[in-house]
């Protein structure tokens, strides 16, 4: 019997469960066999620009260097797409998509190509590598490093014969790469920001515990599914560390989770080690797939999270009421159909509607407590940690029995009941909602990422992230007066 377990389970990296091709690639070839790797004649060939740069804000003291591959056919007047790797020129990426231009399949592309940063002194020797710091991090750093400083400083390039460079500002223009280190980079600038990129390729990625990768699976699991086609590569003999843990296993739980989350997911699995030869291999078939019935768009996949079903309504989504709001704006609830909006020592009621009113009066109470319906109940988010406190009220009326009891995704901020007792909490990654018991089951995020205020106005809740105002109708609703909302039915002791 654990003979023929073993023999399942070496079989299982040659399947292709969600795999357009399913046919197994082959491991260790010599060389790629996919035509779309051959050089064009040099007359047909796209050109290659390289650029030093030294002027990050965001990543100050480093160089680095940057390549943009152009092709030959682009006419330096129509945005292109944007295919951006990790690490410099991988997969051999420049010819292939050379290659599928020219065949058809691909639409007109440029690829920006960048290595990762470097401190070094006068004499040239490194003091200190930055690829670990820029890539292997989990939050927005290197996104926000691409949209700002990269890709602008490529729009200011020409080509030798004049052409100017001009890429989409659409994220469904646009795909992401890396392998290893660059993949979960890859990932990562995608996941938190979807509004920048639609499609990701990751190889051999780096989803372990260097700097919270490996918690990636369970955050897909719980967050609403964002707009984006993902494509996985990895090999039964990648890397295993006893400090990191196994890239092997992170990159099967990665594809268990964005199934489970309803992703529009494709993966080789084969049998190599930590390398982009395999990745190389496949790229072309990636690239075909990736870029399969454009310009038609990704869309959002849908999740089997049962509380993500219970909570959100499907025939809605975020709604933008207004942008550049004060930074020091805070909301709070104020009546069954709009929410208090207040910035410096103005207060004023805003609708679903973003119709905005005098308010009657300013409402009191701290943003970071939130009372249970039933009024026994207090929770209170406290900076510098993961955790919110709850209380229960004793028989004189105290808050007492003070105890860590919801734990959070990162430093709790602002936070809400609804009626049915879940707790809402504005986190660096979205409005992350916790049941009874203290556990956050579901994530809402939004392109622009953090949450810096929340509110209920019945079932529309509003969320300030990033200077903009935004509204959503759940079917679950918030509530005024906790001691005026019966308590919800227990959910267990979990």
């Amino acid at each position: 019997m654990k003979r023929l377990l073993l023999l399942i389970v070496m079989a299982l990296p040659f399947a292709g469960i969600h795999v357009a091709s399913a046919q197994p690639y082959v491991n260790n070839a010599t060389a790629p066999t996919d035509p779309a790797h051959r050089p064009l004649p040099a007359s047909e060939r796209g050109v290659v620009l390289e650029q030093k740069y030294e002027d990050s804000k965001i990543y100050p003291g480093t160089s680095r260097t940057i390549k943009v591959f152009v092709p030959k056919a682009y006419d330096g007047k129509t945005p292109a797409c944007l295919f951006l790797c990790a690490d410099g020129i991988r997969y051999n990426a420049d010819v292939v998509i050379d290659n599928l231009i020219r065949s058809g399949e691909l639409p007109m592309m440029i690829g920006v190509f960048v290595e990762p940063g470097a401190i070094m002194d006068a004499d040239g020797k490194p003091l200190r590598y930055n690829r670990s710091n820029e890539f292997d991090r989990c939050d927005g750093k290197w996104a926000s490093f691409l949209e700002t400083e990269i890709l602008p400083l490529v729009e200011g390039m020409k080509t030798p014969d004049g052409r100017p460079v001009l890429i989409s500002k659409d994220p469904n223009d646009r795909m992401i790469a890396g392998n290893s280190s660059g993949g979960i980079a890859a990932f990562t600038a995608a996941w938190n920001r979807p509004d920048l990129f639609s499609r990701v390729f990751t190889s051999v990625g780096t989803y372990v515990a260097m700097r919270g990768g490996n918690e990636y699976p369970a955050l897909v699991r719980k967050t609403e599914p964002k707009p984006l086609r993902i494509f996985l590569q990895d090999g039964m003999n990648d890397a295993w560390n006893p400090l990191f843990g196994s890239w092997w296993e992170q990159n099967q739980l990665m594809e268990s989770a964005l199934d489970f989350a309803g992703y529009e997911l494709n993966f080789k699995w084969g049998r190599g080690k930590h390398s982009g030869m395999d990745a190389t291999l496949v790229f072309p078939d990636a690239m075909r797939w990736m870029w399969k019935d454009y310009p038609a768009r990704v869309k959002k996949g849908k999740s089997l999270n049962n509380m993500l079903t219970e909570i959100l309504d499907p025939n809605t989504d975020w709604e933008l009421l207004r942008e550049n709001v004060r930074a020091d704006a805070v909301l709070a609830a104020y009546s069954d159909d709009a929410v208090l909006l207040s910035s410096g020592k103005k207060a004023v009621a805003v609708d679903a509607m973003g119709t905005e009113s005098k308010a009657s009066a300013r409402k009191g109470g701290d943003p970071l407590e939130a009372v249970f319906p039933g009024g026994r109940i207090l929770a209170r988010s406290v900076k510098g940690g993961n955790w919110i406190w709850q209380y229960v009220k004793d028989a004189d009326g105290a808050w007492n029995y003070g105890e860590e009891f919801y734990w959070i995704h990162g430093e709790p901020g602002q936070i809400a009941f609804d009626t049915d007792g879940l707790l809402y909490v504005a986190t660096a990654t979205g409005v992350q909602v916790c049941d009874h018991n203290g556990r956050v089951r579901a994530i809402l995020s939004l392109p622009s990422g953090k949450i810096d205020s929340l509110a209920f106005a019945g079932r529309a809740l509003f969320v300030l992230s990033g200077g903009s105002l935004y509204v959503r109708l759940l079917k679950h609703r918030g509530f005024l007066d906790a001691a005026a909302v019966p308590m919800p039915k227990s959910q267990g002791r979990g």
